[in-house]
């Protein structure tokens, strides 16, 4: 049995609760990269890949964890093949593709399913999809993400495991070719699998609100954002839009544009705010 995750806290959760179930005994695999966001047109092309590539470049340039695209630490594609290469040389092989009611997870879920369709009937979807379950102190909650779901609830979990059908296998692949054509930035879940998709300047409207007349280290604006927005993202990609706000010169400035503590943000006096304004006239 191979498990399939989208998010790094999901690979422990599950380590753990395989530790409580020996029937869940597997390996479990990652798929790294966020495609609710960023570029996804001819995505299994060497063009879209490096496409991609060059965009996550420019997106962690100068911040927090810029040189992540070339250290070699998401190669999705290698993952793929290696599995492929796995289920083909082992033919009782199962494949266990966990994902939580969130854009990120049924993203990741339409990459690499699309991929897999000769092994129709080896794979088995797990999707959370606004299911109750119990937490540390005993409540009802509905998880958005795997990795809050305690690991004795996997056990629960485990029942919900379902053949992807063929049904499955010609739809899902057409969903996703949609999505690639439309050439957006911005994957939304809007509700079941359904993903609907927004233009890369999505969040800014929301993040502008975060950015007081005070100063403000973007880690803060960004945390708040993070923390208090309905609709919300990876801080990379947060922190590469704050700073395309701030390009258009409509707030003050302290400190380089690099990582998210190495500078600060207010919004300008009313008389320095009038002058921008005149000068954009």
């Amino acid at each position: 049995m191979i498990h399939i995750v989208f998010n790094e806290p999901d690979v422990e959760v599950l380590k753990k609760a395989i530790e409580l179930d020996e029937t869940l005994q597997g390996e479990v695999i990652q798929i790294k990269d966020d495609y609710a966001v960023g570029p996804i047109k001819d995505i299994y092309t060497e063009e879209g890949m490096e496409a991609r590539k060059q965009w996550w470049r420019e997106v962690l340039a100068g911040g927090d964890y810029e040189g992540k695209v070339d250290a070699g630490e998401v190669d999705d594609m290698k993952t793929v093949v290696d599995l492929i290469v796995q289920l083909a040389r082992t033919p009782d092989e199962l494949v266990y593709i966990w994902a939580a009611q969130n854009k990120h997870d049924v993203s990741g879920y339409y990459w690499l399913m699309s991929q897999l369709k000769d092994f129709q009937g080896r794979l088995y979807i797990l999707y959370l999809n606004n299911l109750p379950f119990i937490n540390e102190k005993g409540l009802i909650f509905y998880p958005e993400w795997l990795s809050h779901i305690p690991p004795k609830e996997f056990l629960k979990a485990k029942k919900l495991a379902r053949p992807i059908t063929l049904s499955e296998f010609e739809v899902d692949p057409d969903e996703w070719t949609r999505l690639q054509n439309e050439e957006k930035g911005v994957r939304l879940l809007e509700g079941g699998k359904k993903l609907g998709q927004k233009d890369y300047d999505f969040y800014d409207e929301d993040l502008k609100k975060f950015i007081t007349n005070d100063w403000q280290k973007a880690s803060k604006i960004i945390h708040n954002f993070l923390n208090k927005s309905k609709n919300t993202t990876g801080d990379a990609f947060i922190l590469w839009r704050l700073k395309q706000i701030l390009a258009g010169g409509n707030y003050d400035v302290q400190g380089e544009l690099k990582g998210m503590k190495d500078f600060e943000v207010k919004g300008k006096s009313a008389q320095a705010a009038a002058v921008t304004e005149e000068a954009q006239q």
